[in-house]
């Protein structure tokens, strides 16, 4: 990713904005915003990827929106975890830790 873009594996973006939801509620830009920092300019999430996933990830019952304003004074829509979405992202994450794991795996056969 980061100067060399590419898709996220599918079902990461979903994980990610749990992730970074867990920790603070957060408009979109916030959270793009957030996922580029933690990750050292790696990861790049843009906005047409970005708000078909709150869309589904609201759908679920996993995050709730609400209005709110920014640092800025300007009015956006924010979003917050759900438990729903603190027991998904448990179940994402584990998933994530098998996977990357057995990744690593393959990759270091010789």
């Amino acid at each position: 990713m980061g100067k060399q873009q590419s898709d996220m594996i599918r079902g990461t973006l979903d994980m990610l904005v749990l992730k970074v939801l867990s920790m603070d509620p957060m408009h979109g830009w916030g959270i793009c915003e957030r996922i580029k920092l933690i990750s050292d300019d790696e990861l790049q999430v843009n906005q047409g990827s970005l708000y078909p996933a709150l869309h589904k990830l609201t759908q679920e019952g996993w995050i709730r929106s609400y209005w709110g304003l920014t640092e800025n004074n300007r009015k956006a829509r924010f979003y917050r975890l759900t438990r729903a979405g603190q027991k998904q992202l448990a179940v994402e994450a584990a998933h994530w830790s098998r996977l990357a794991s057995a990744v690593t795996r393959v990759m270091a056969t010789s």
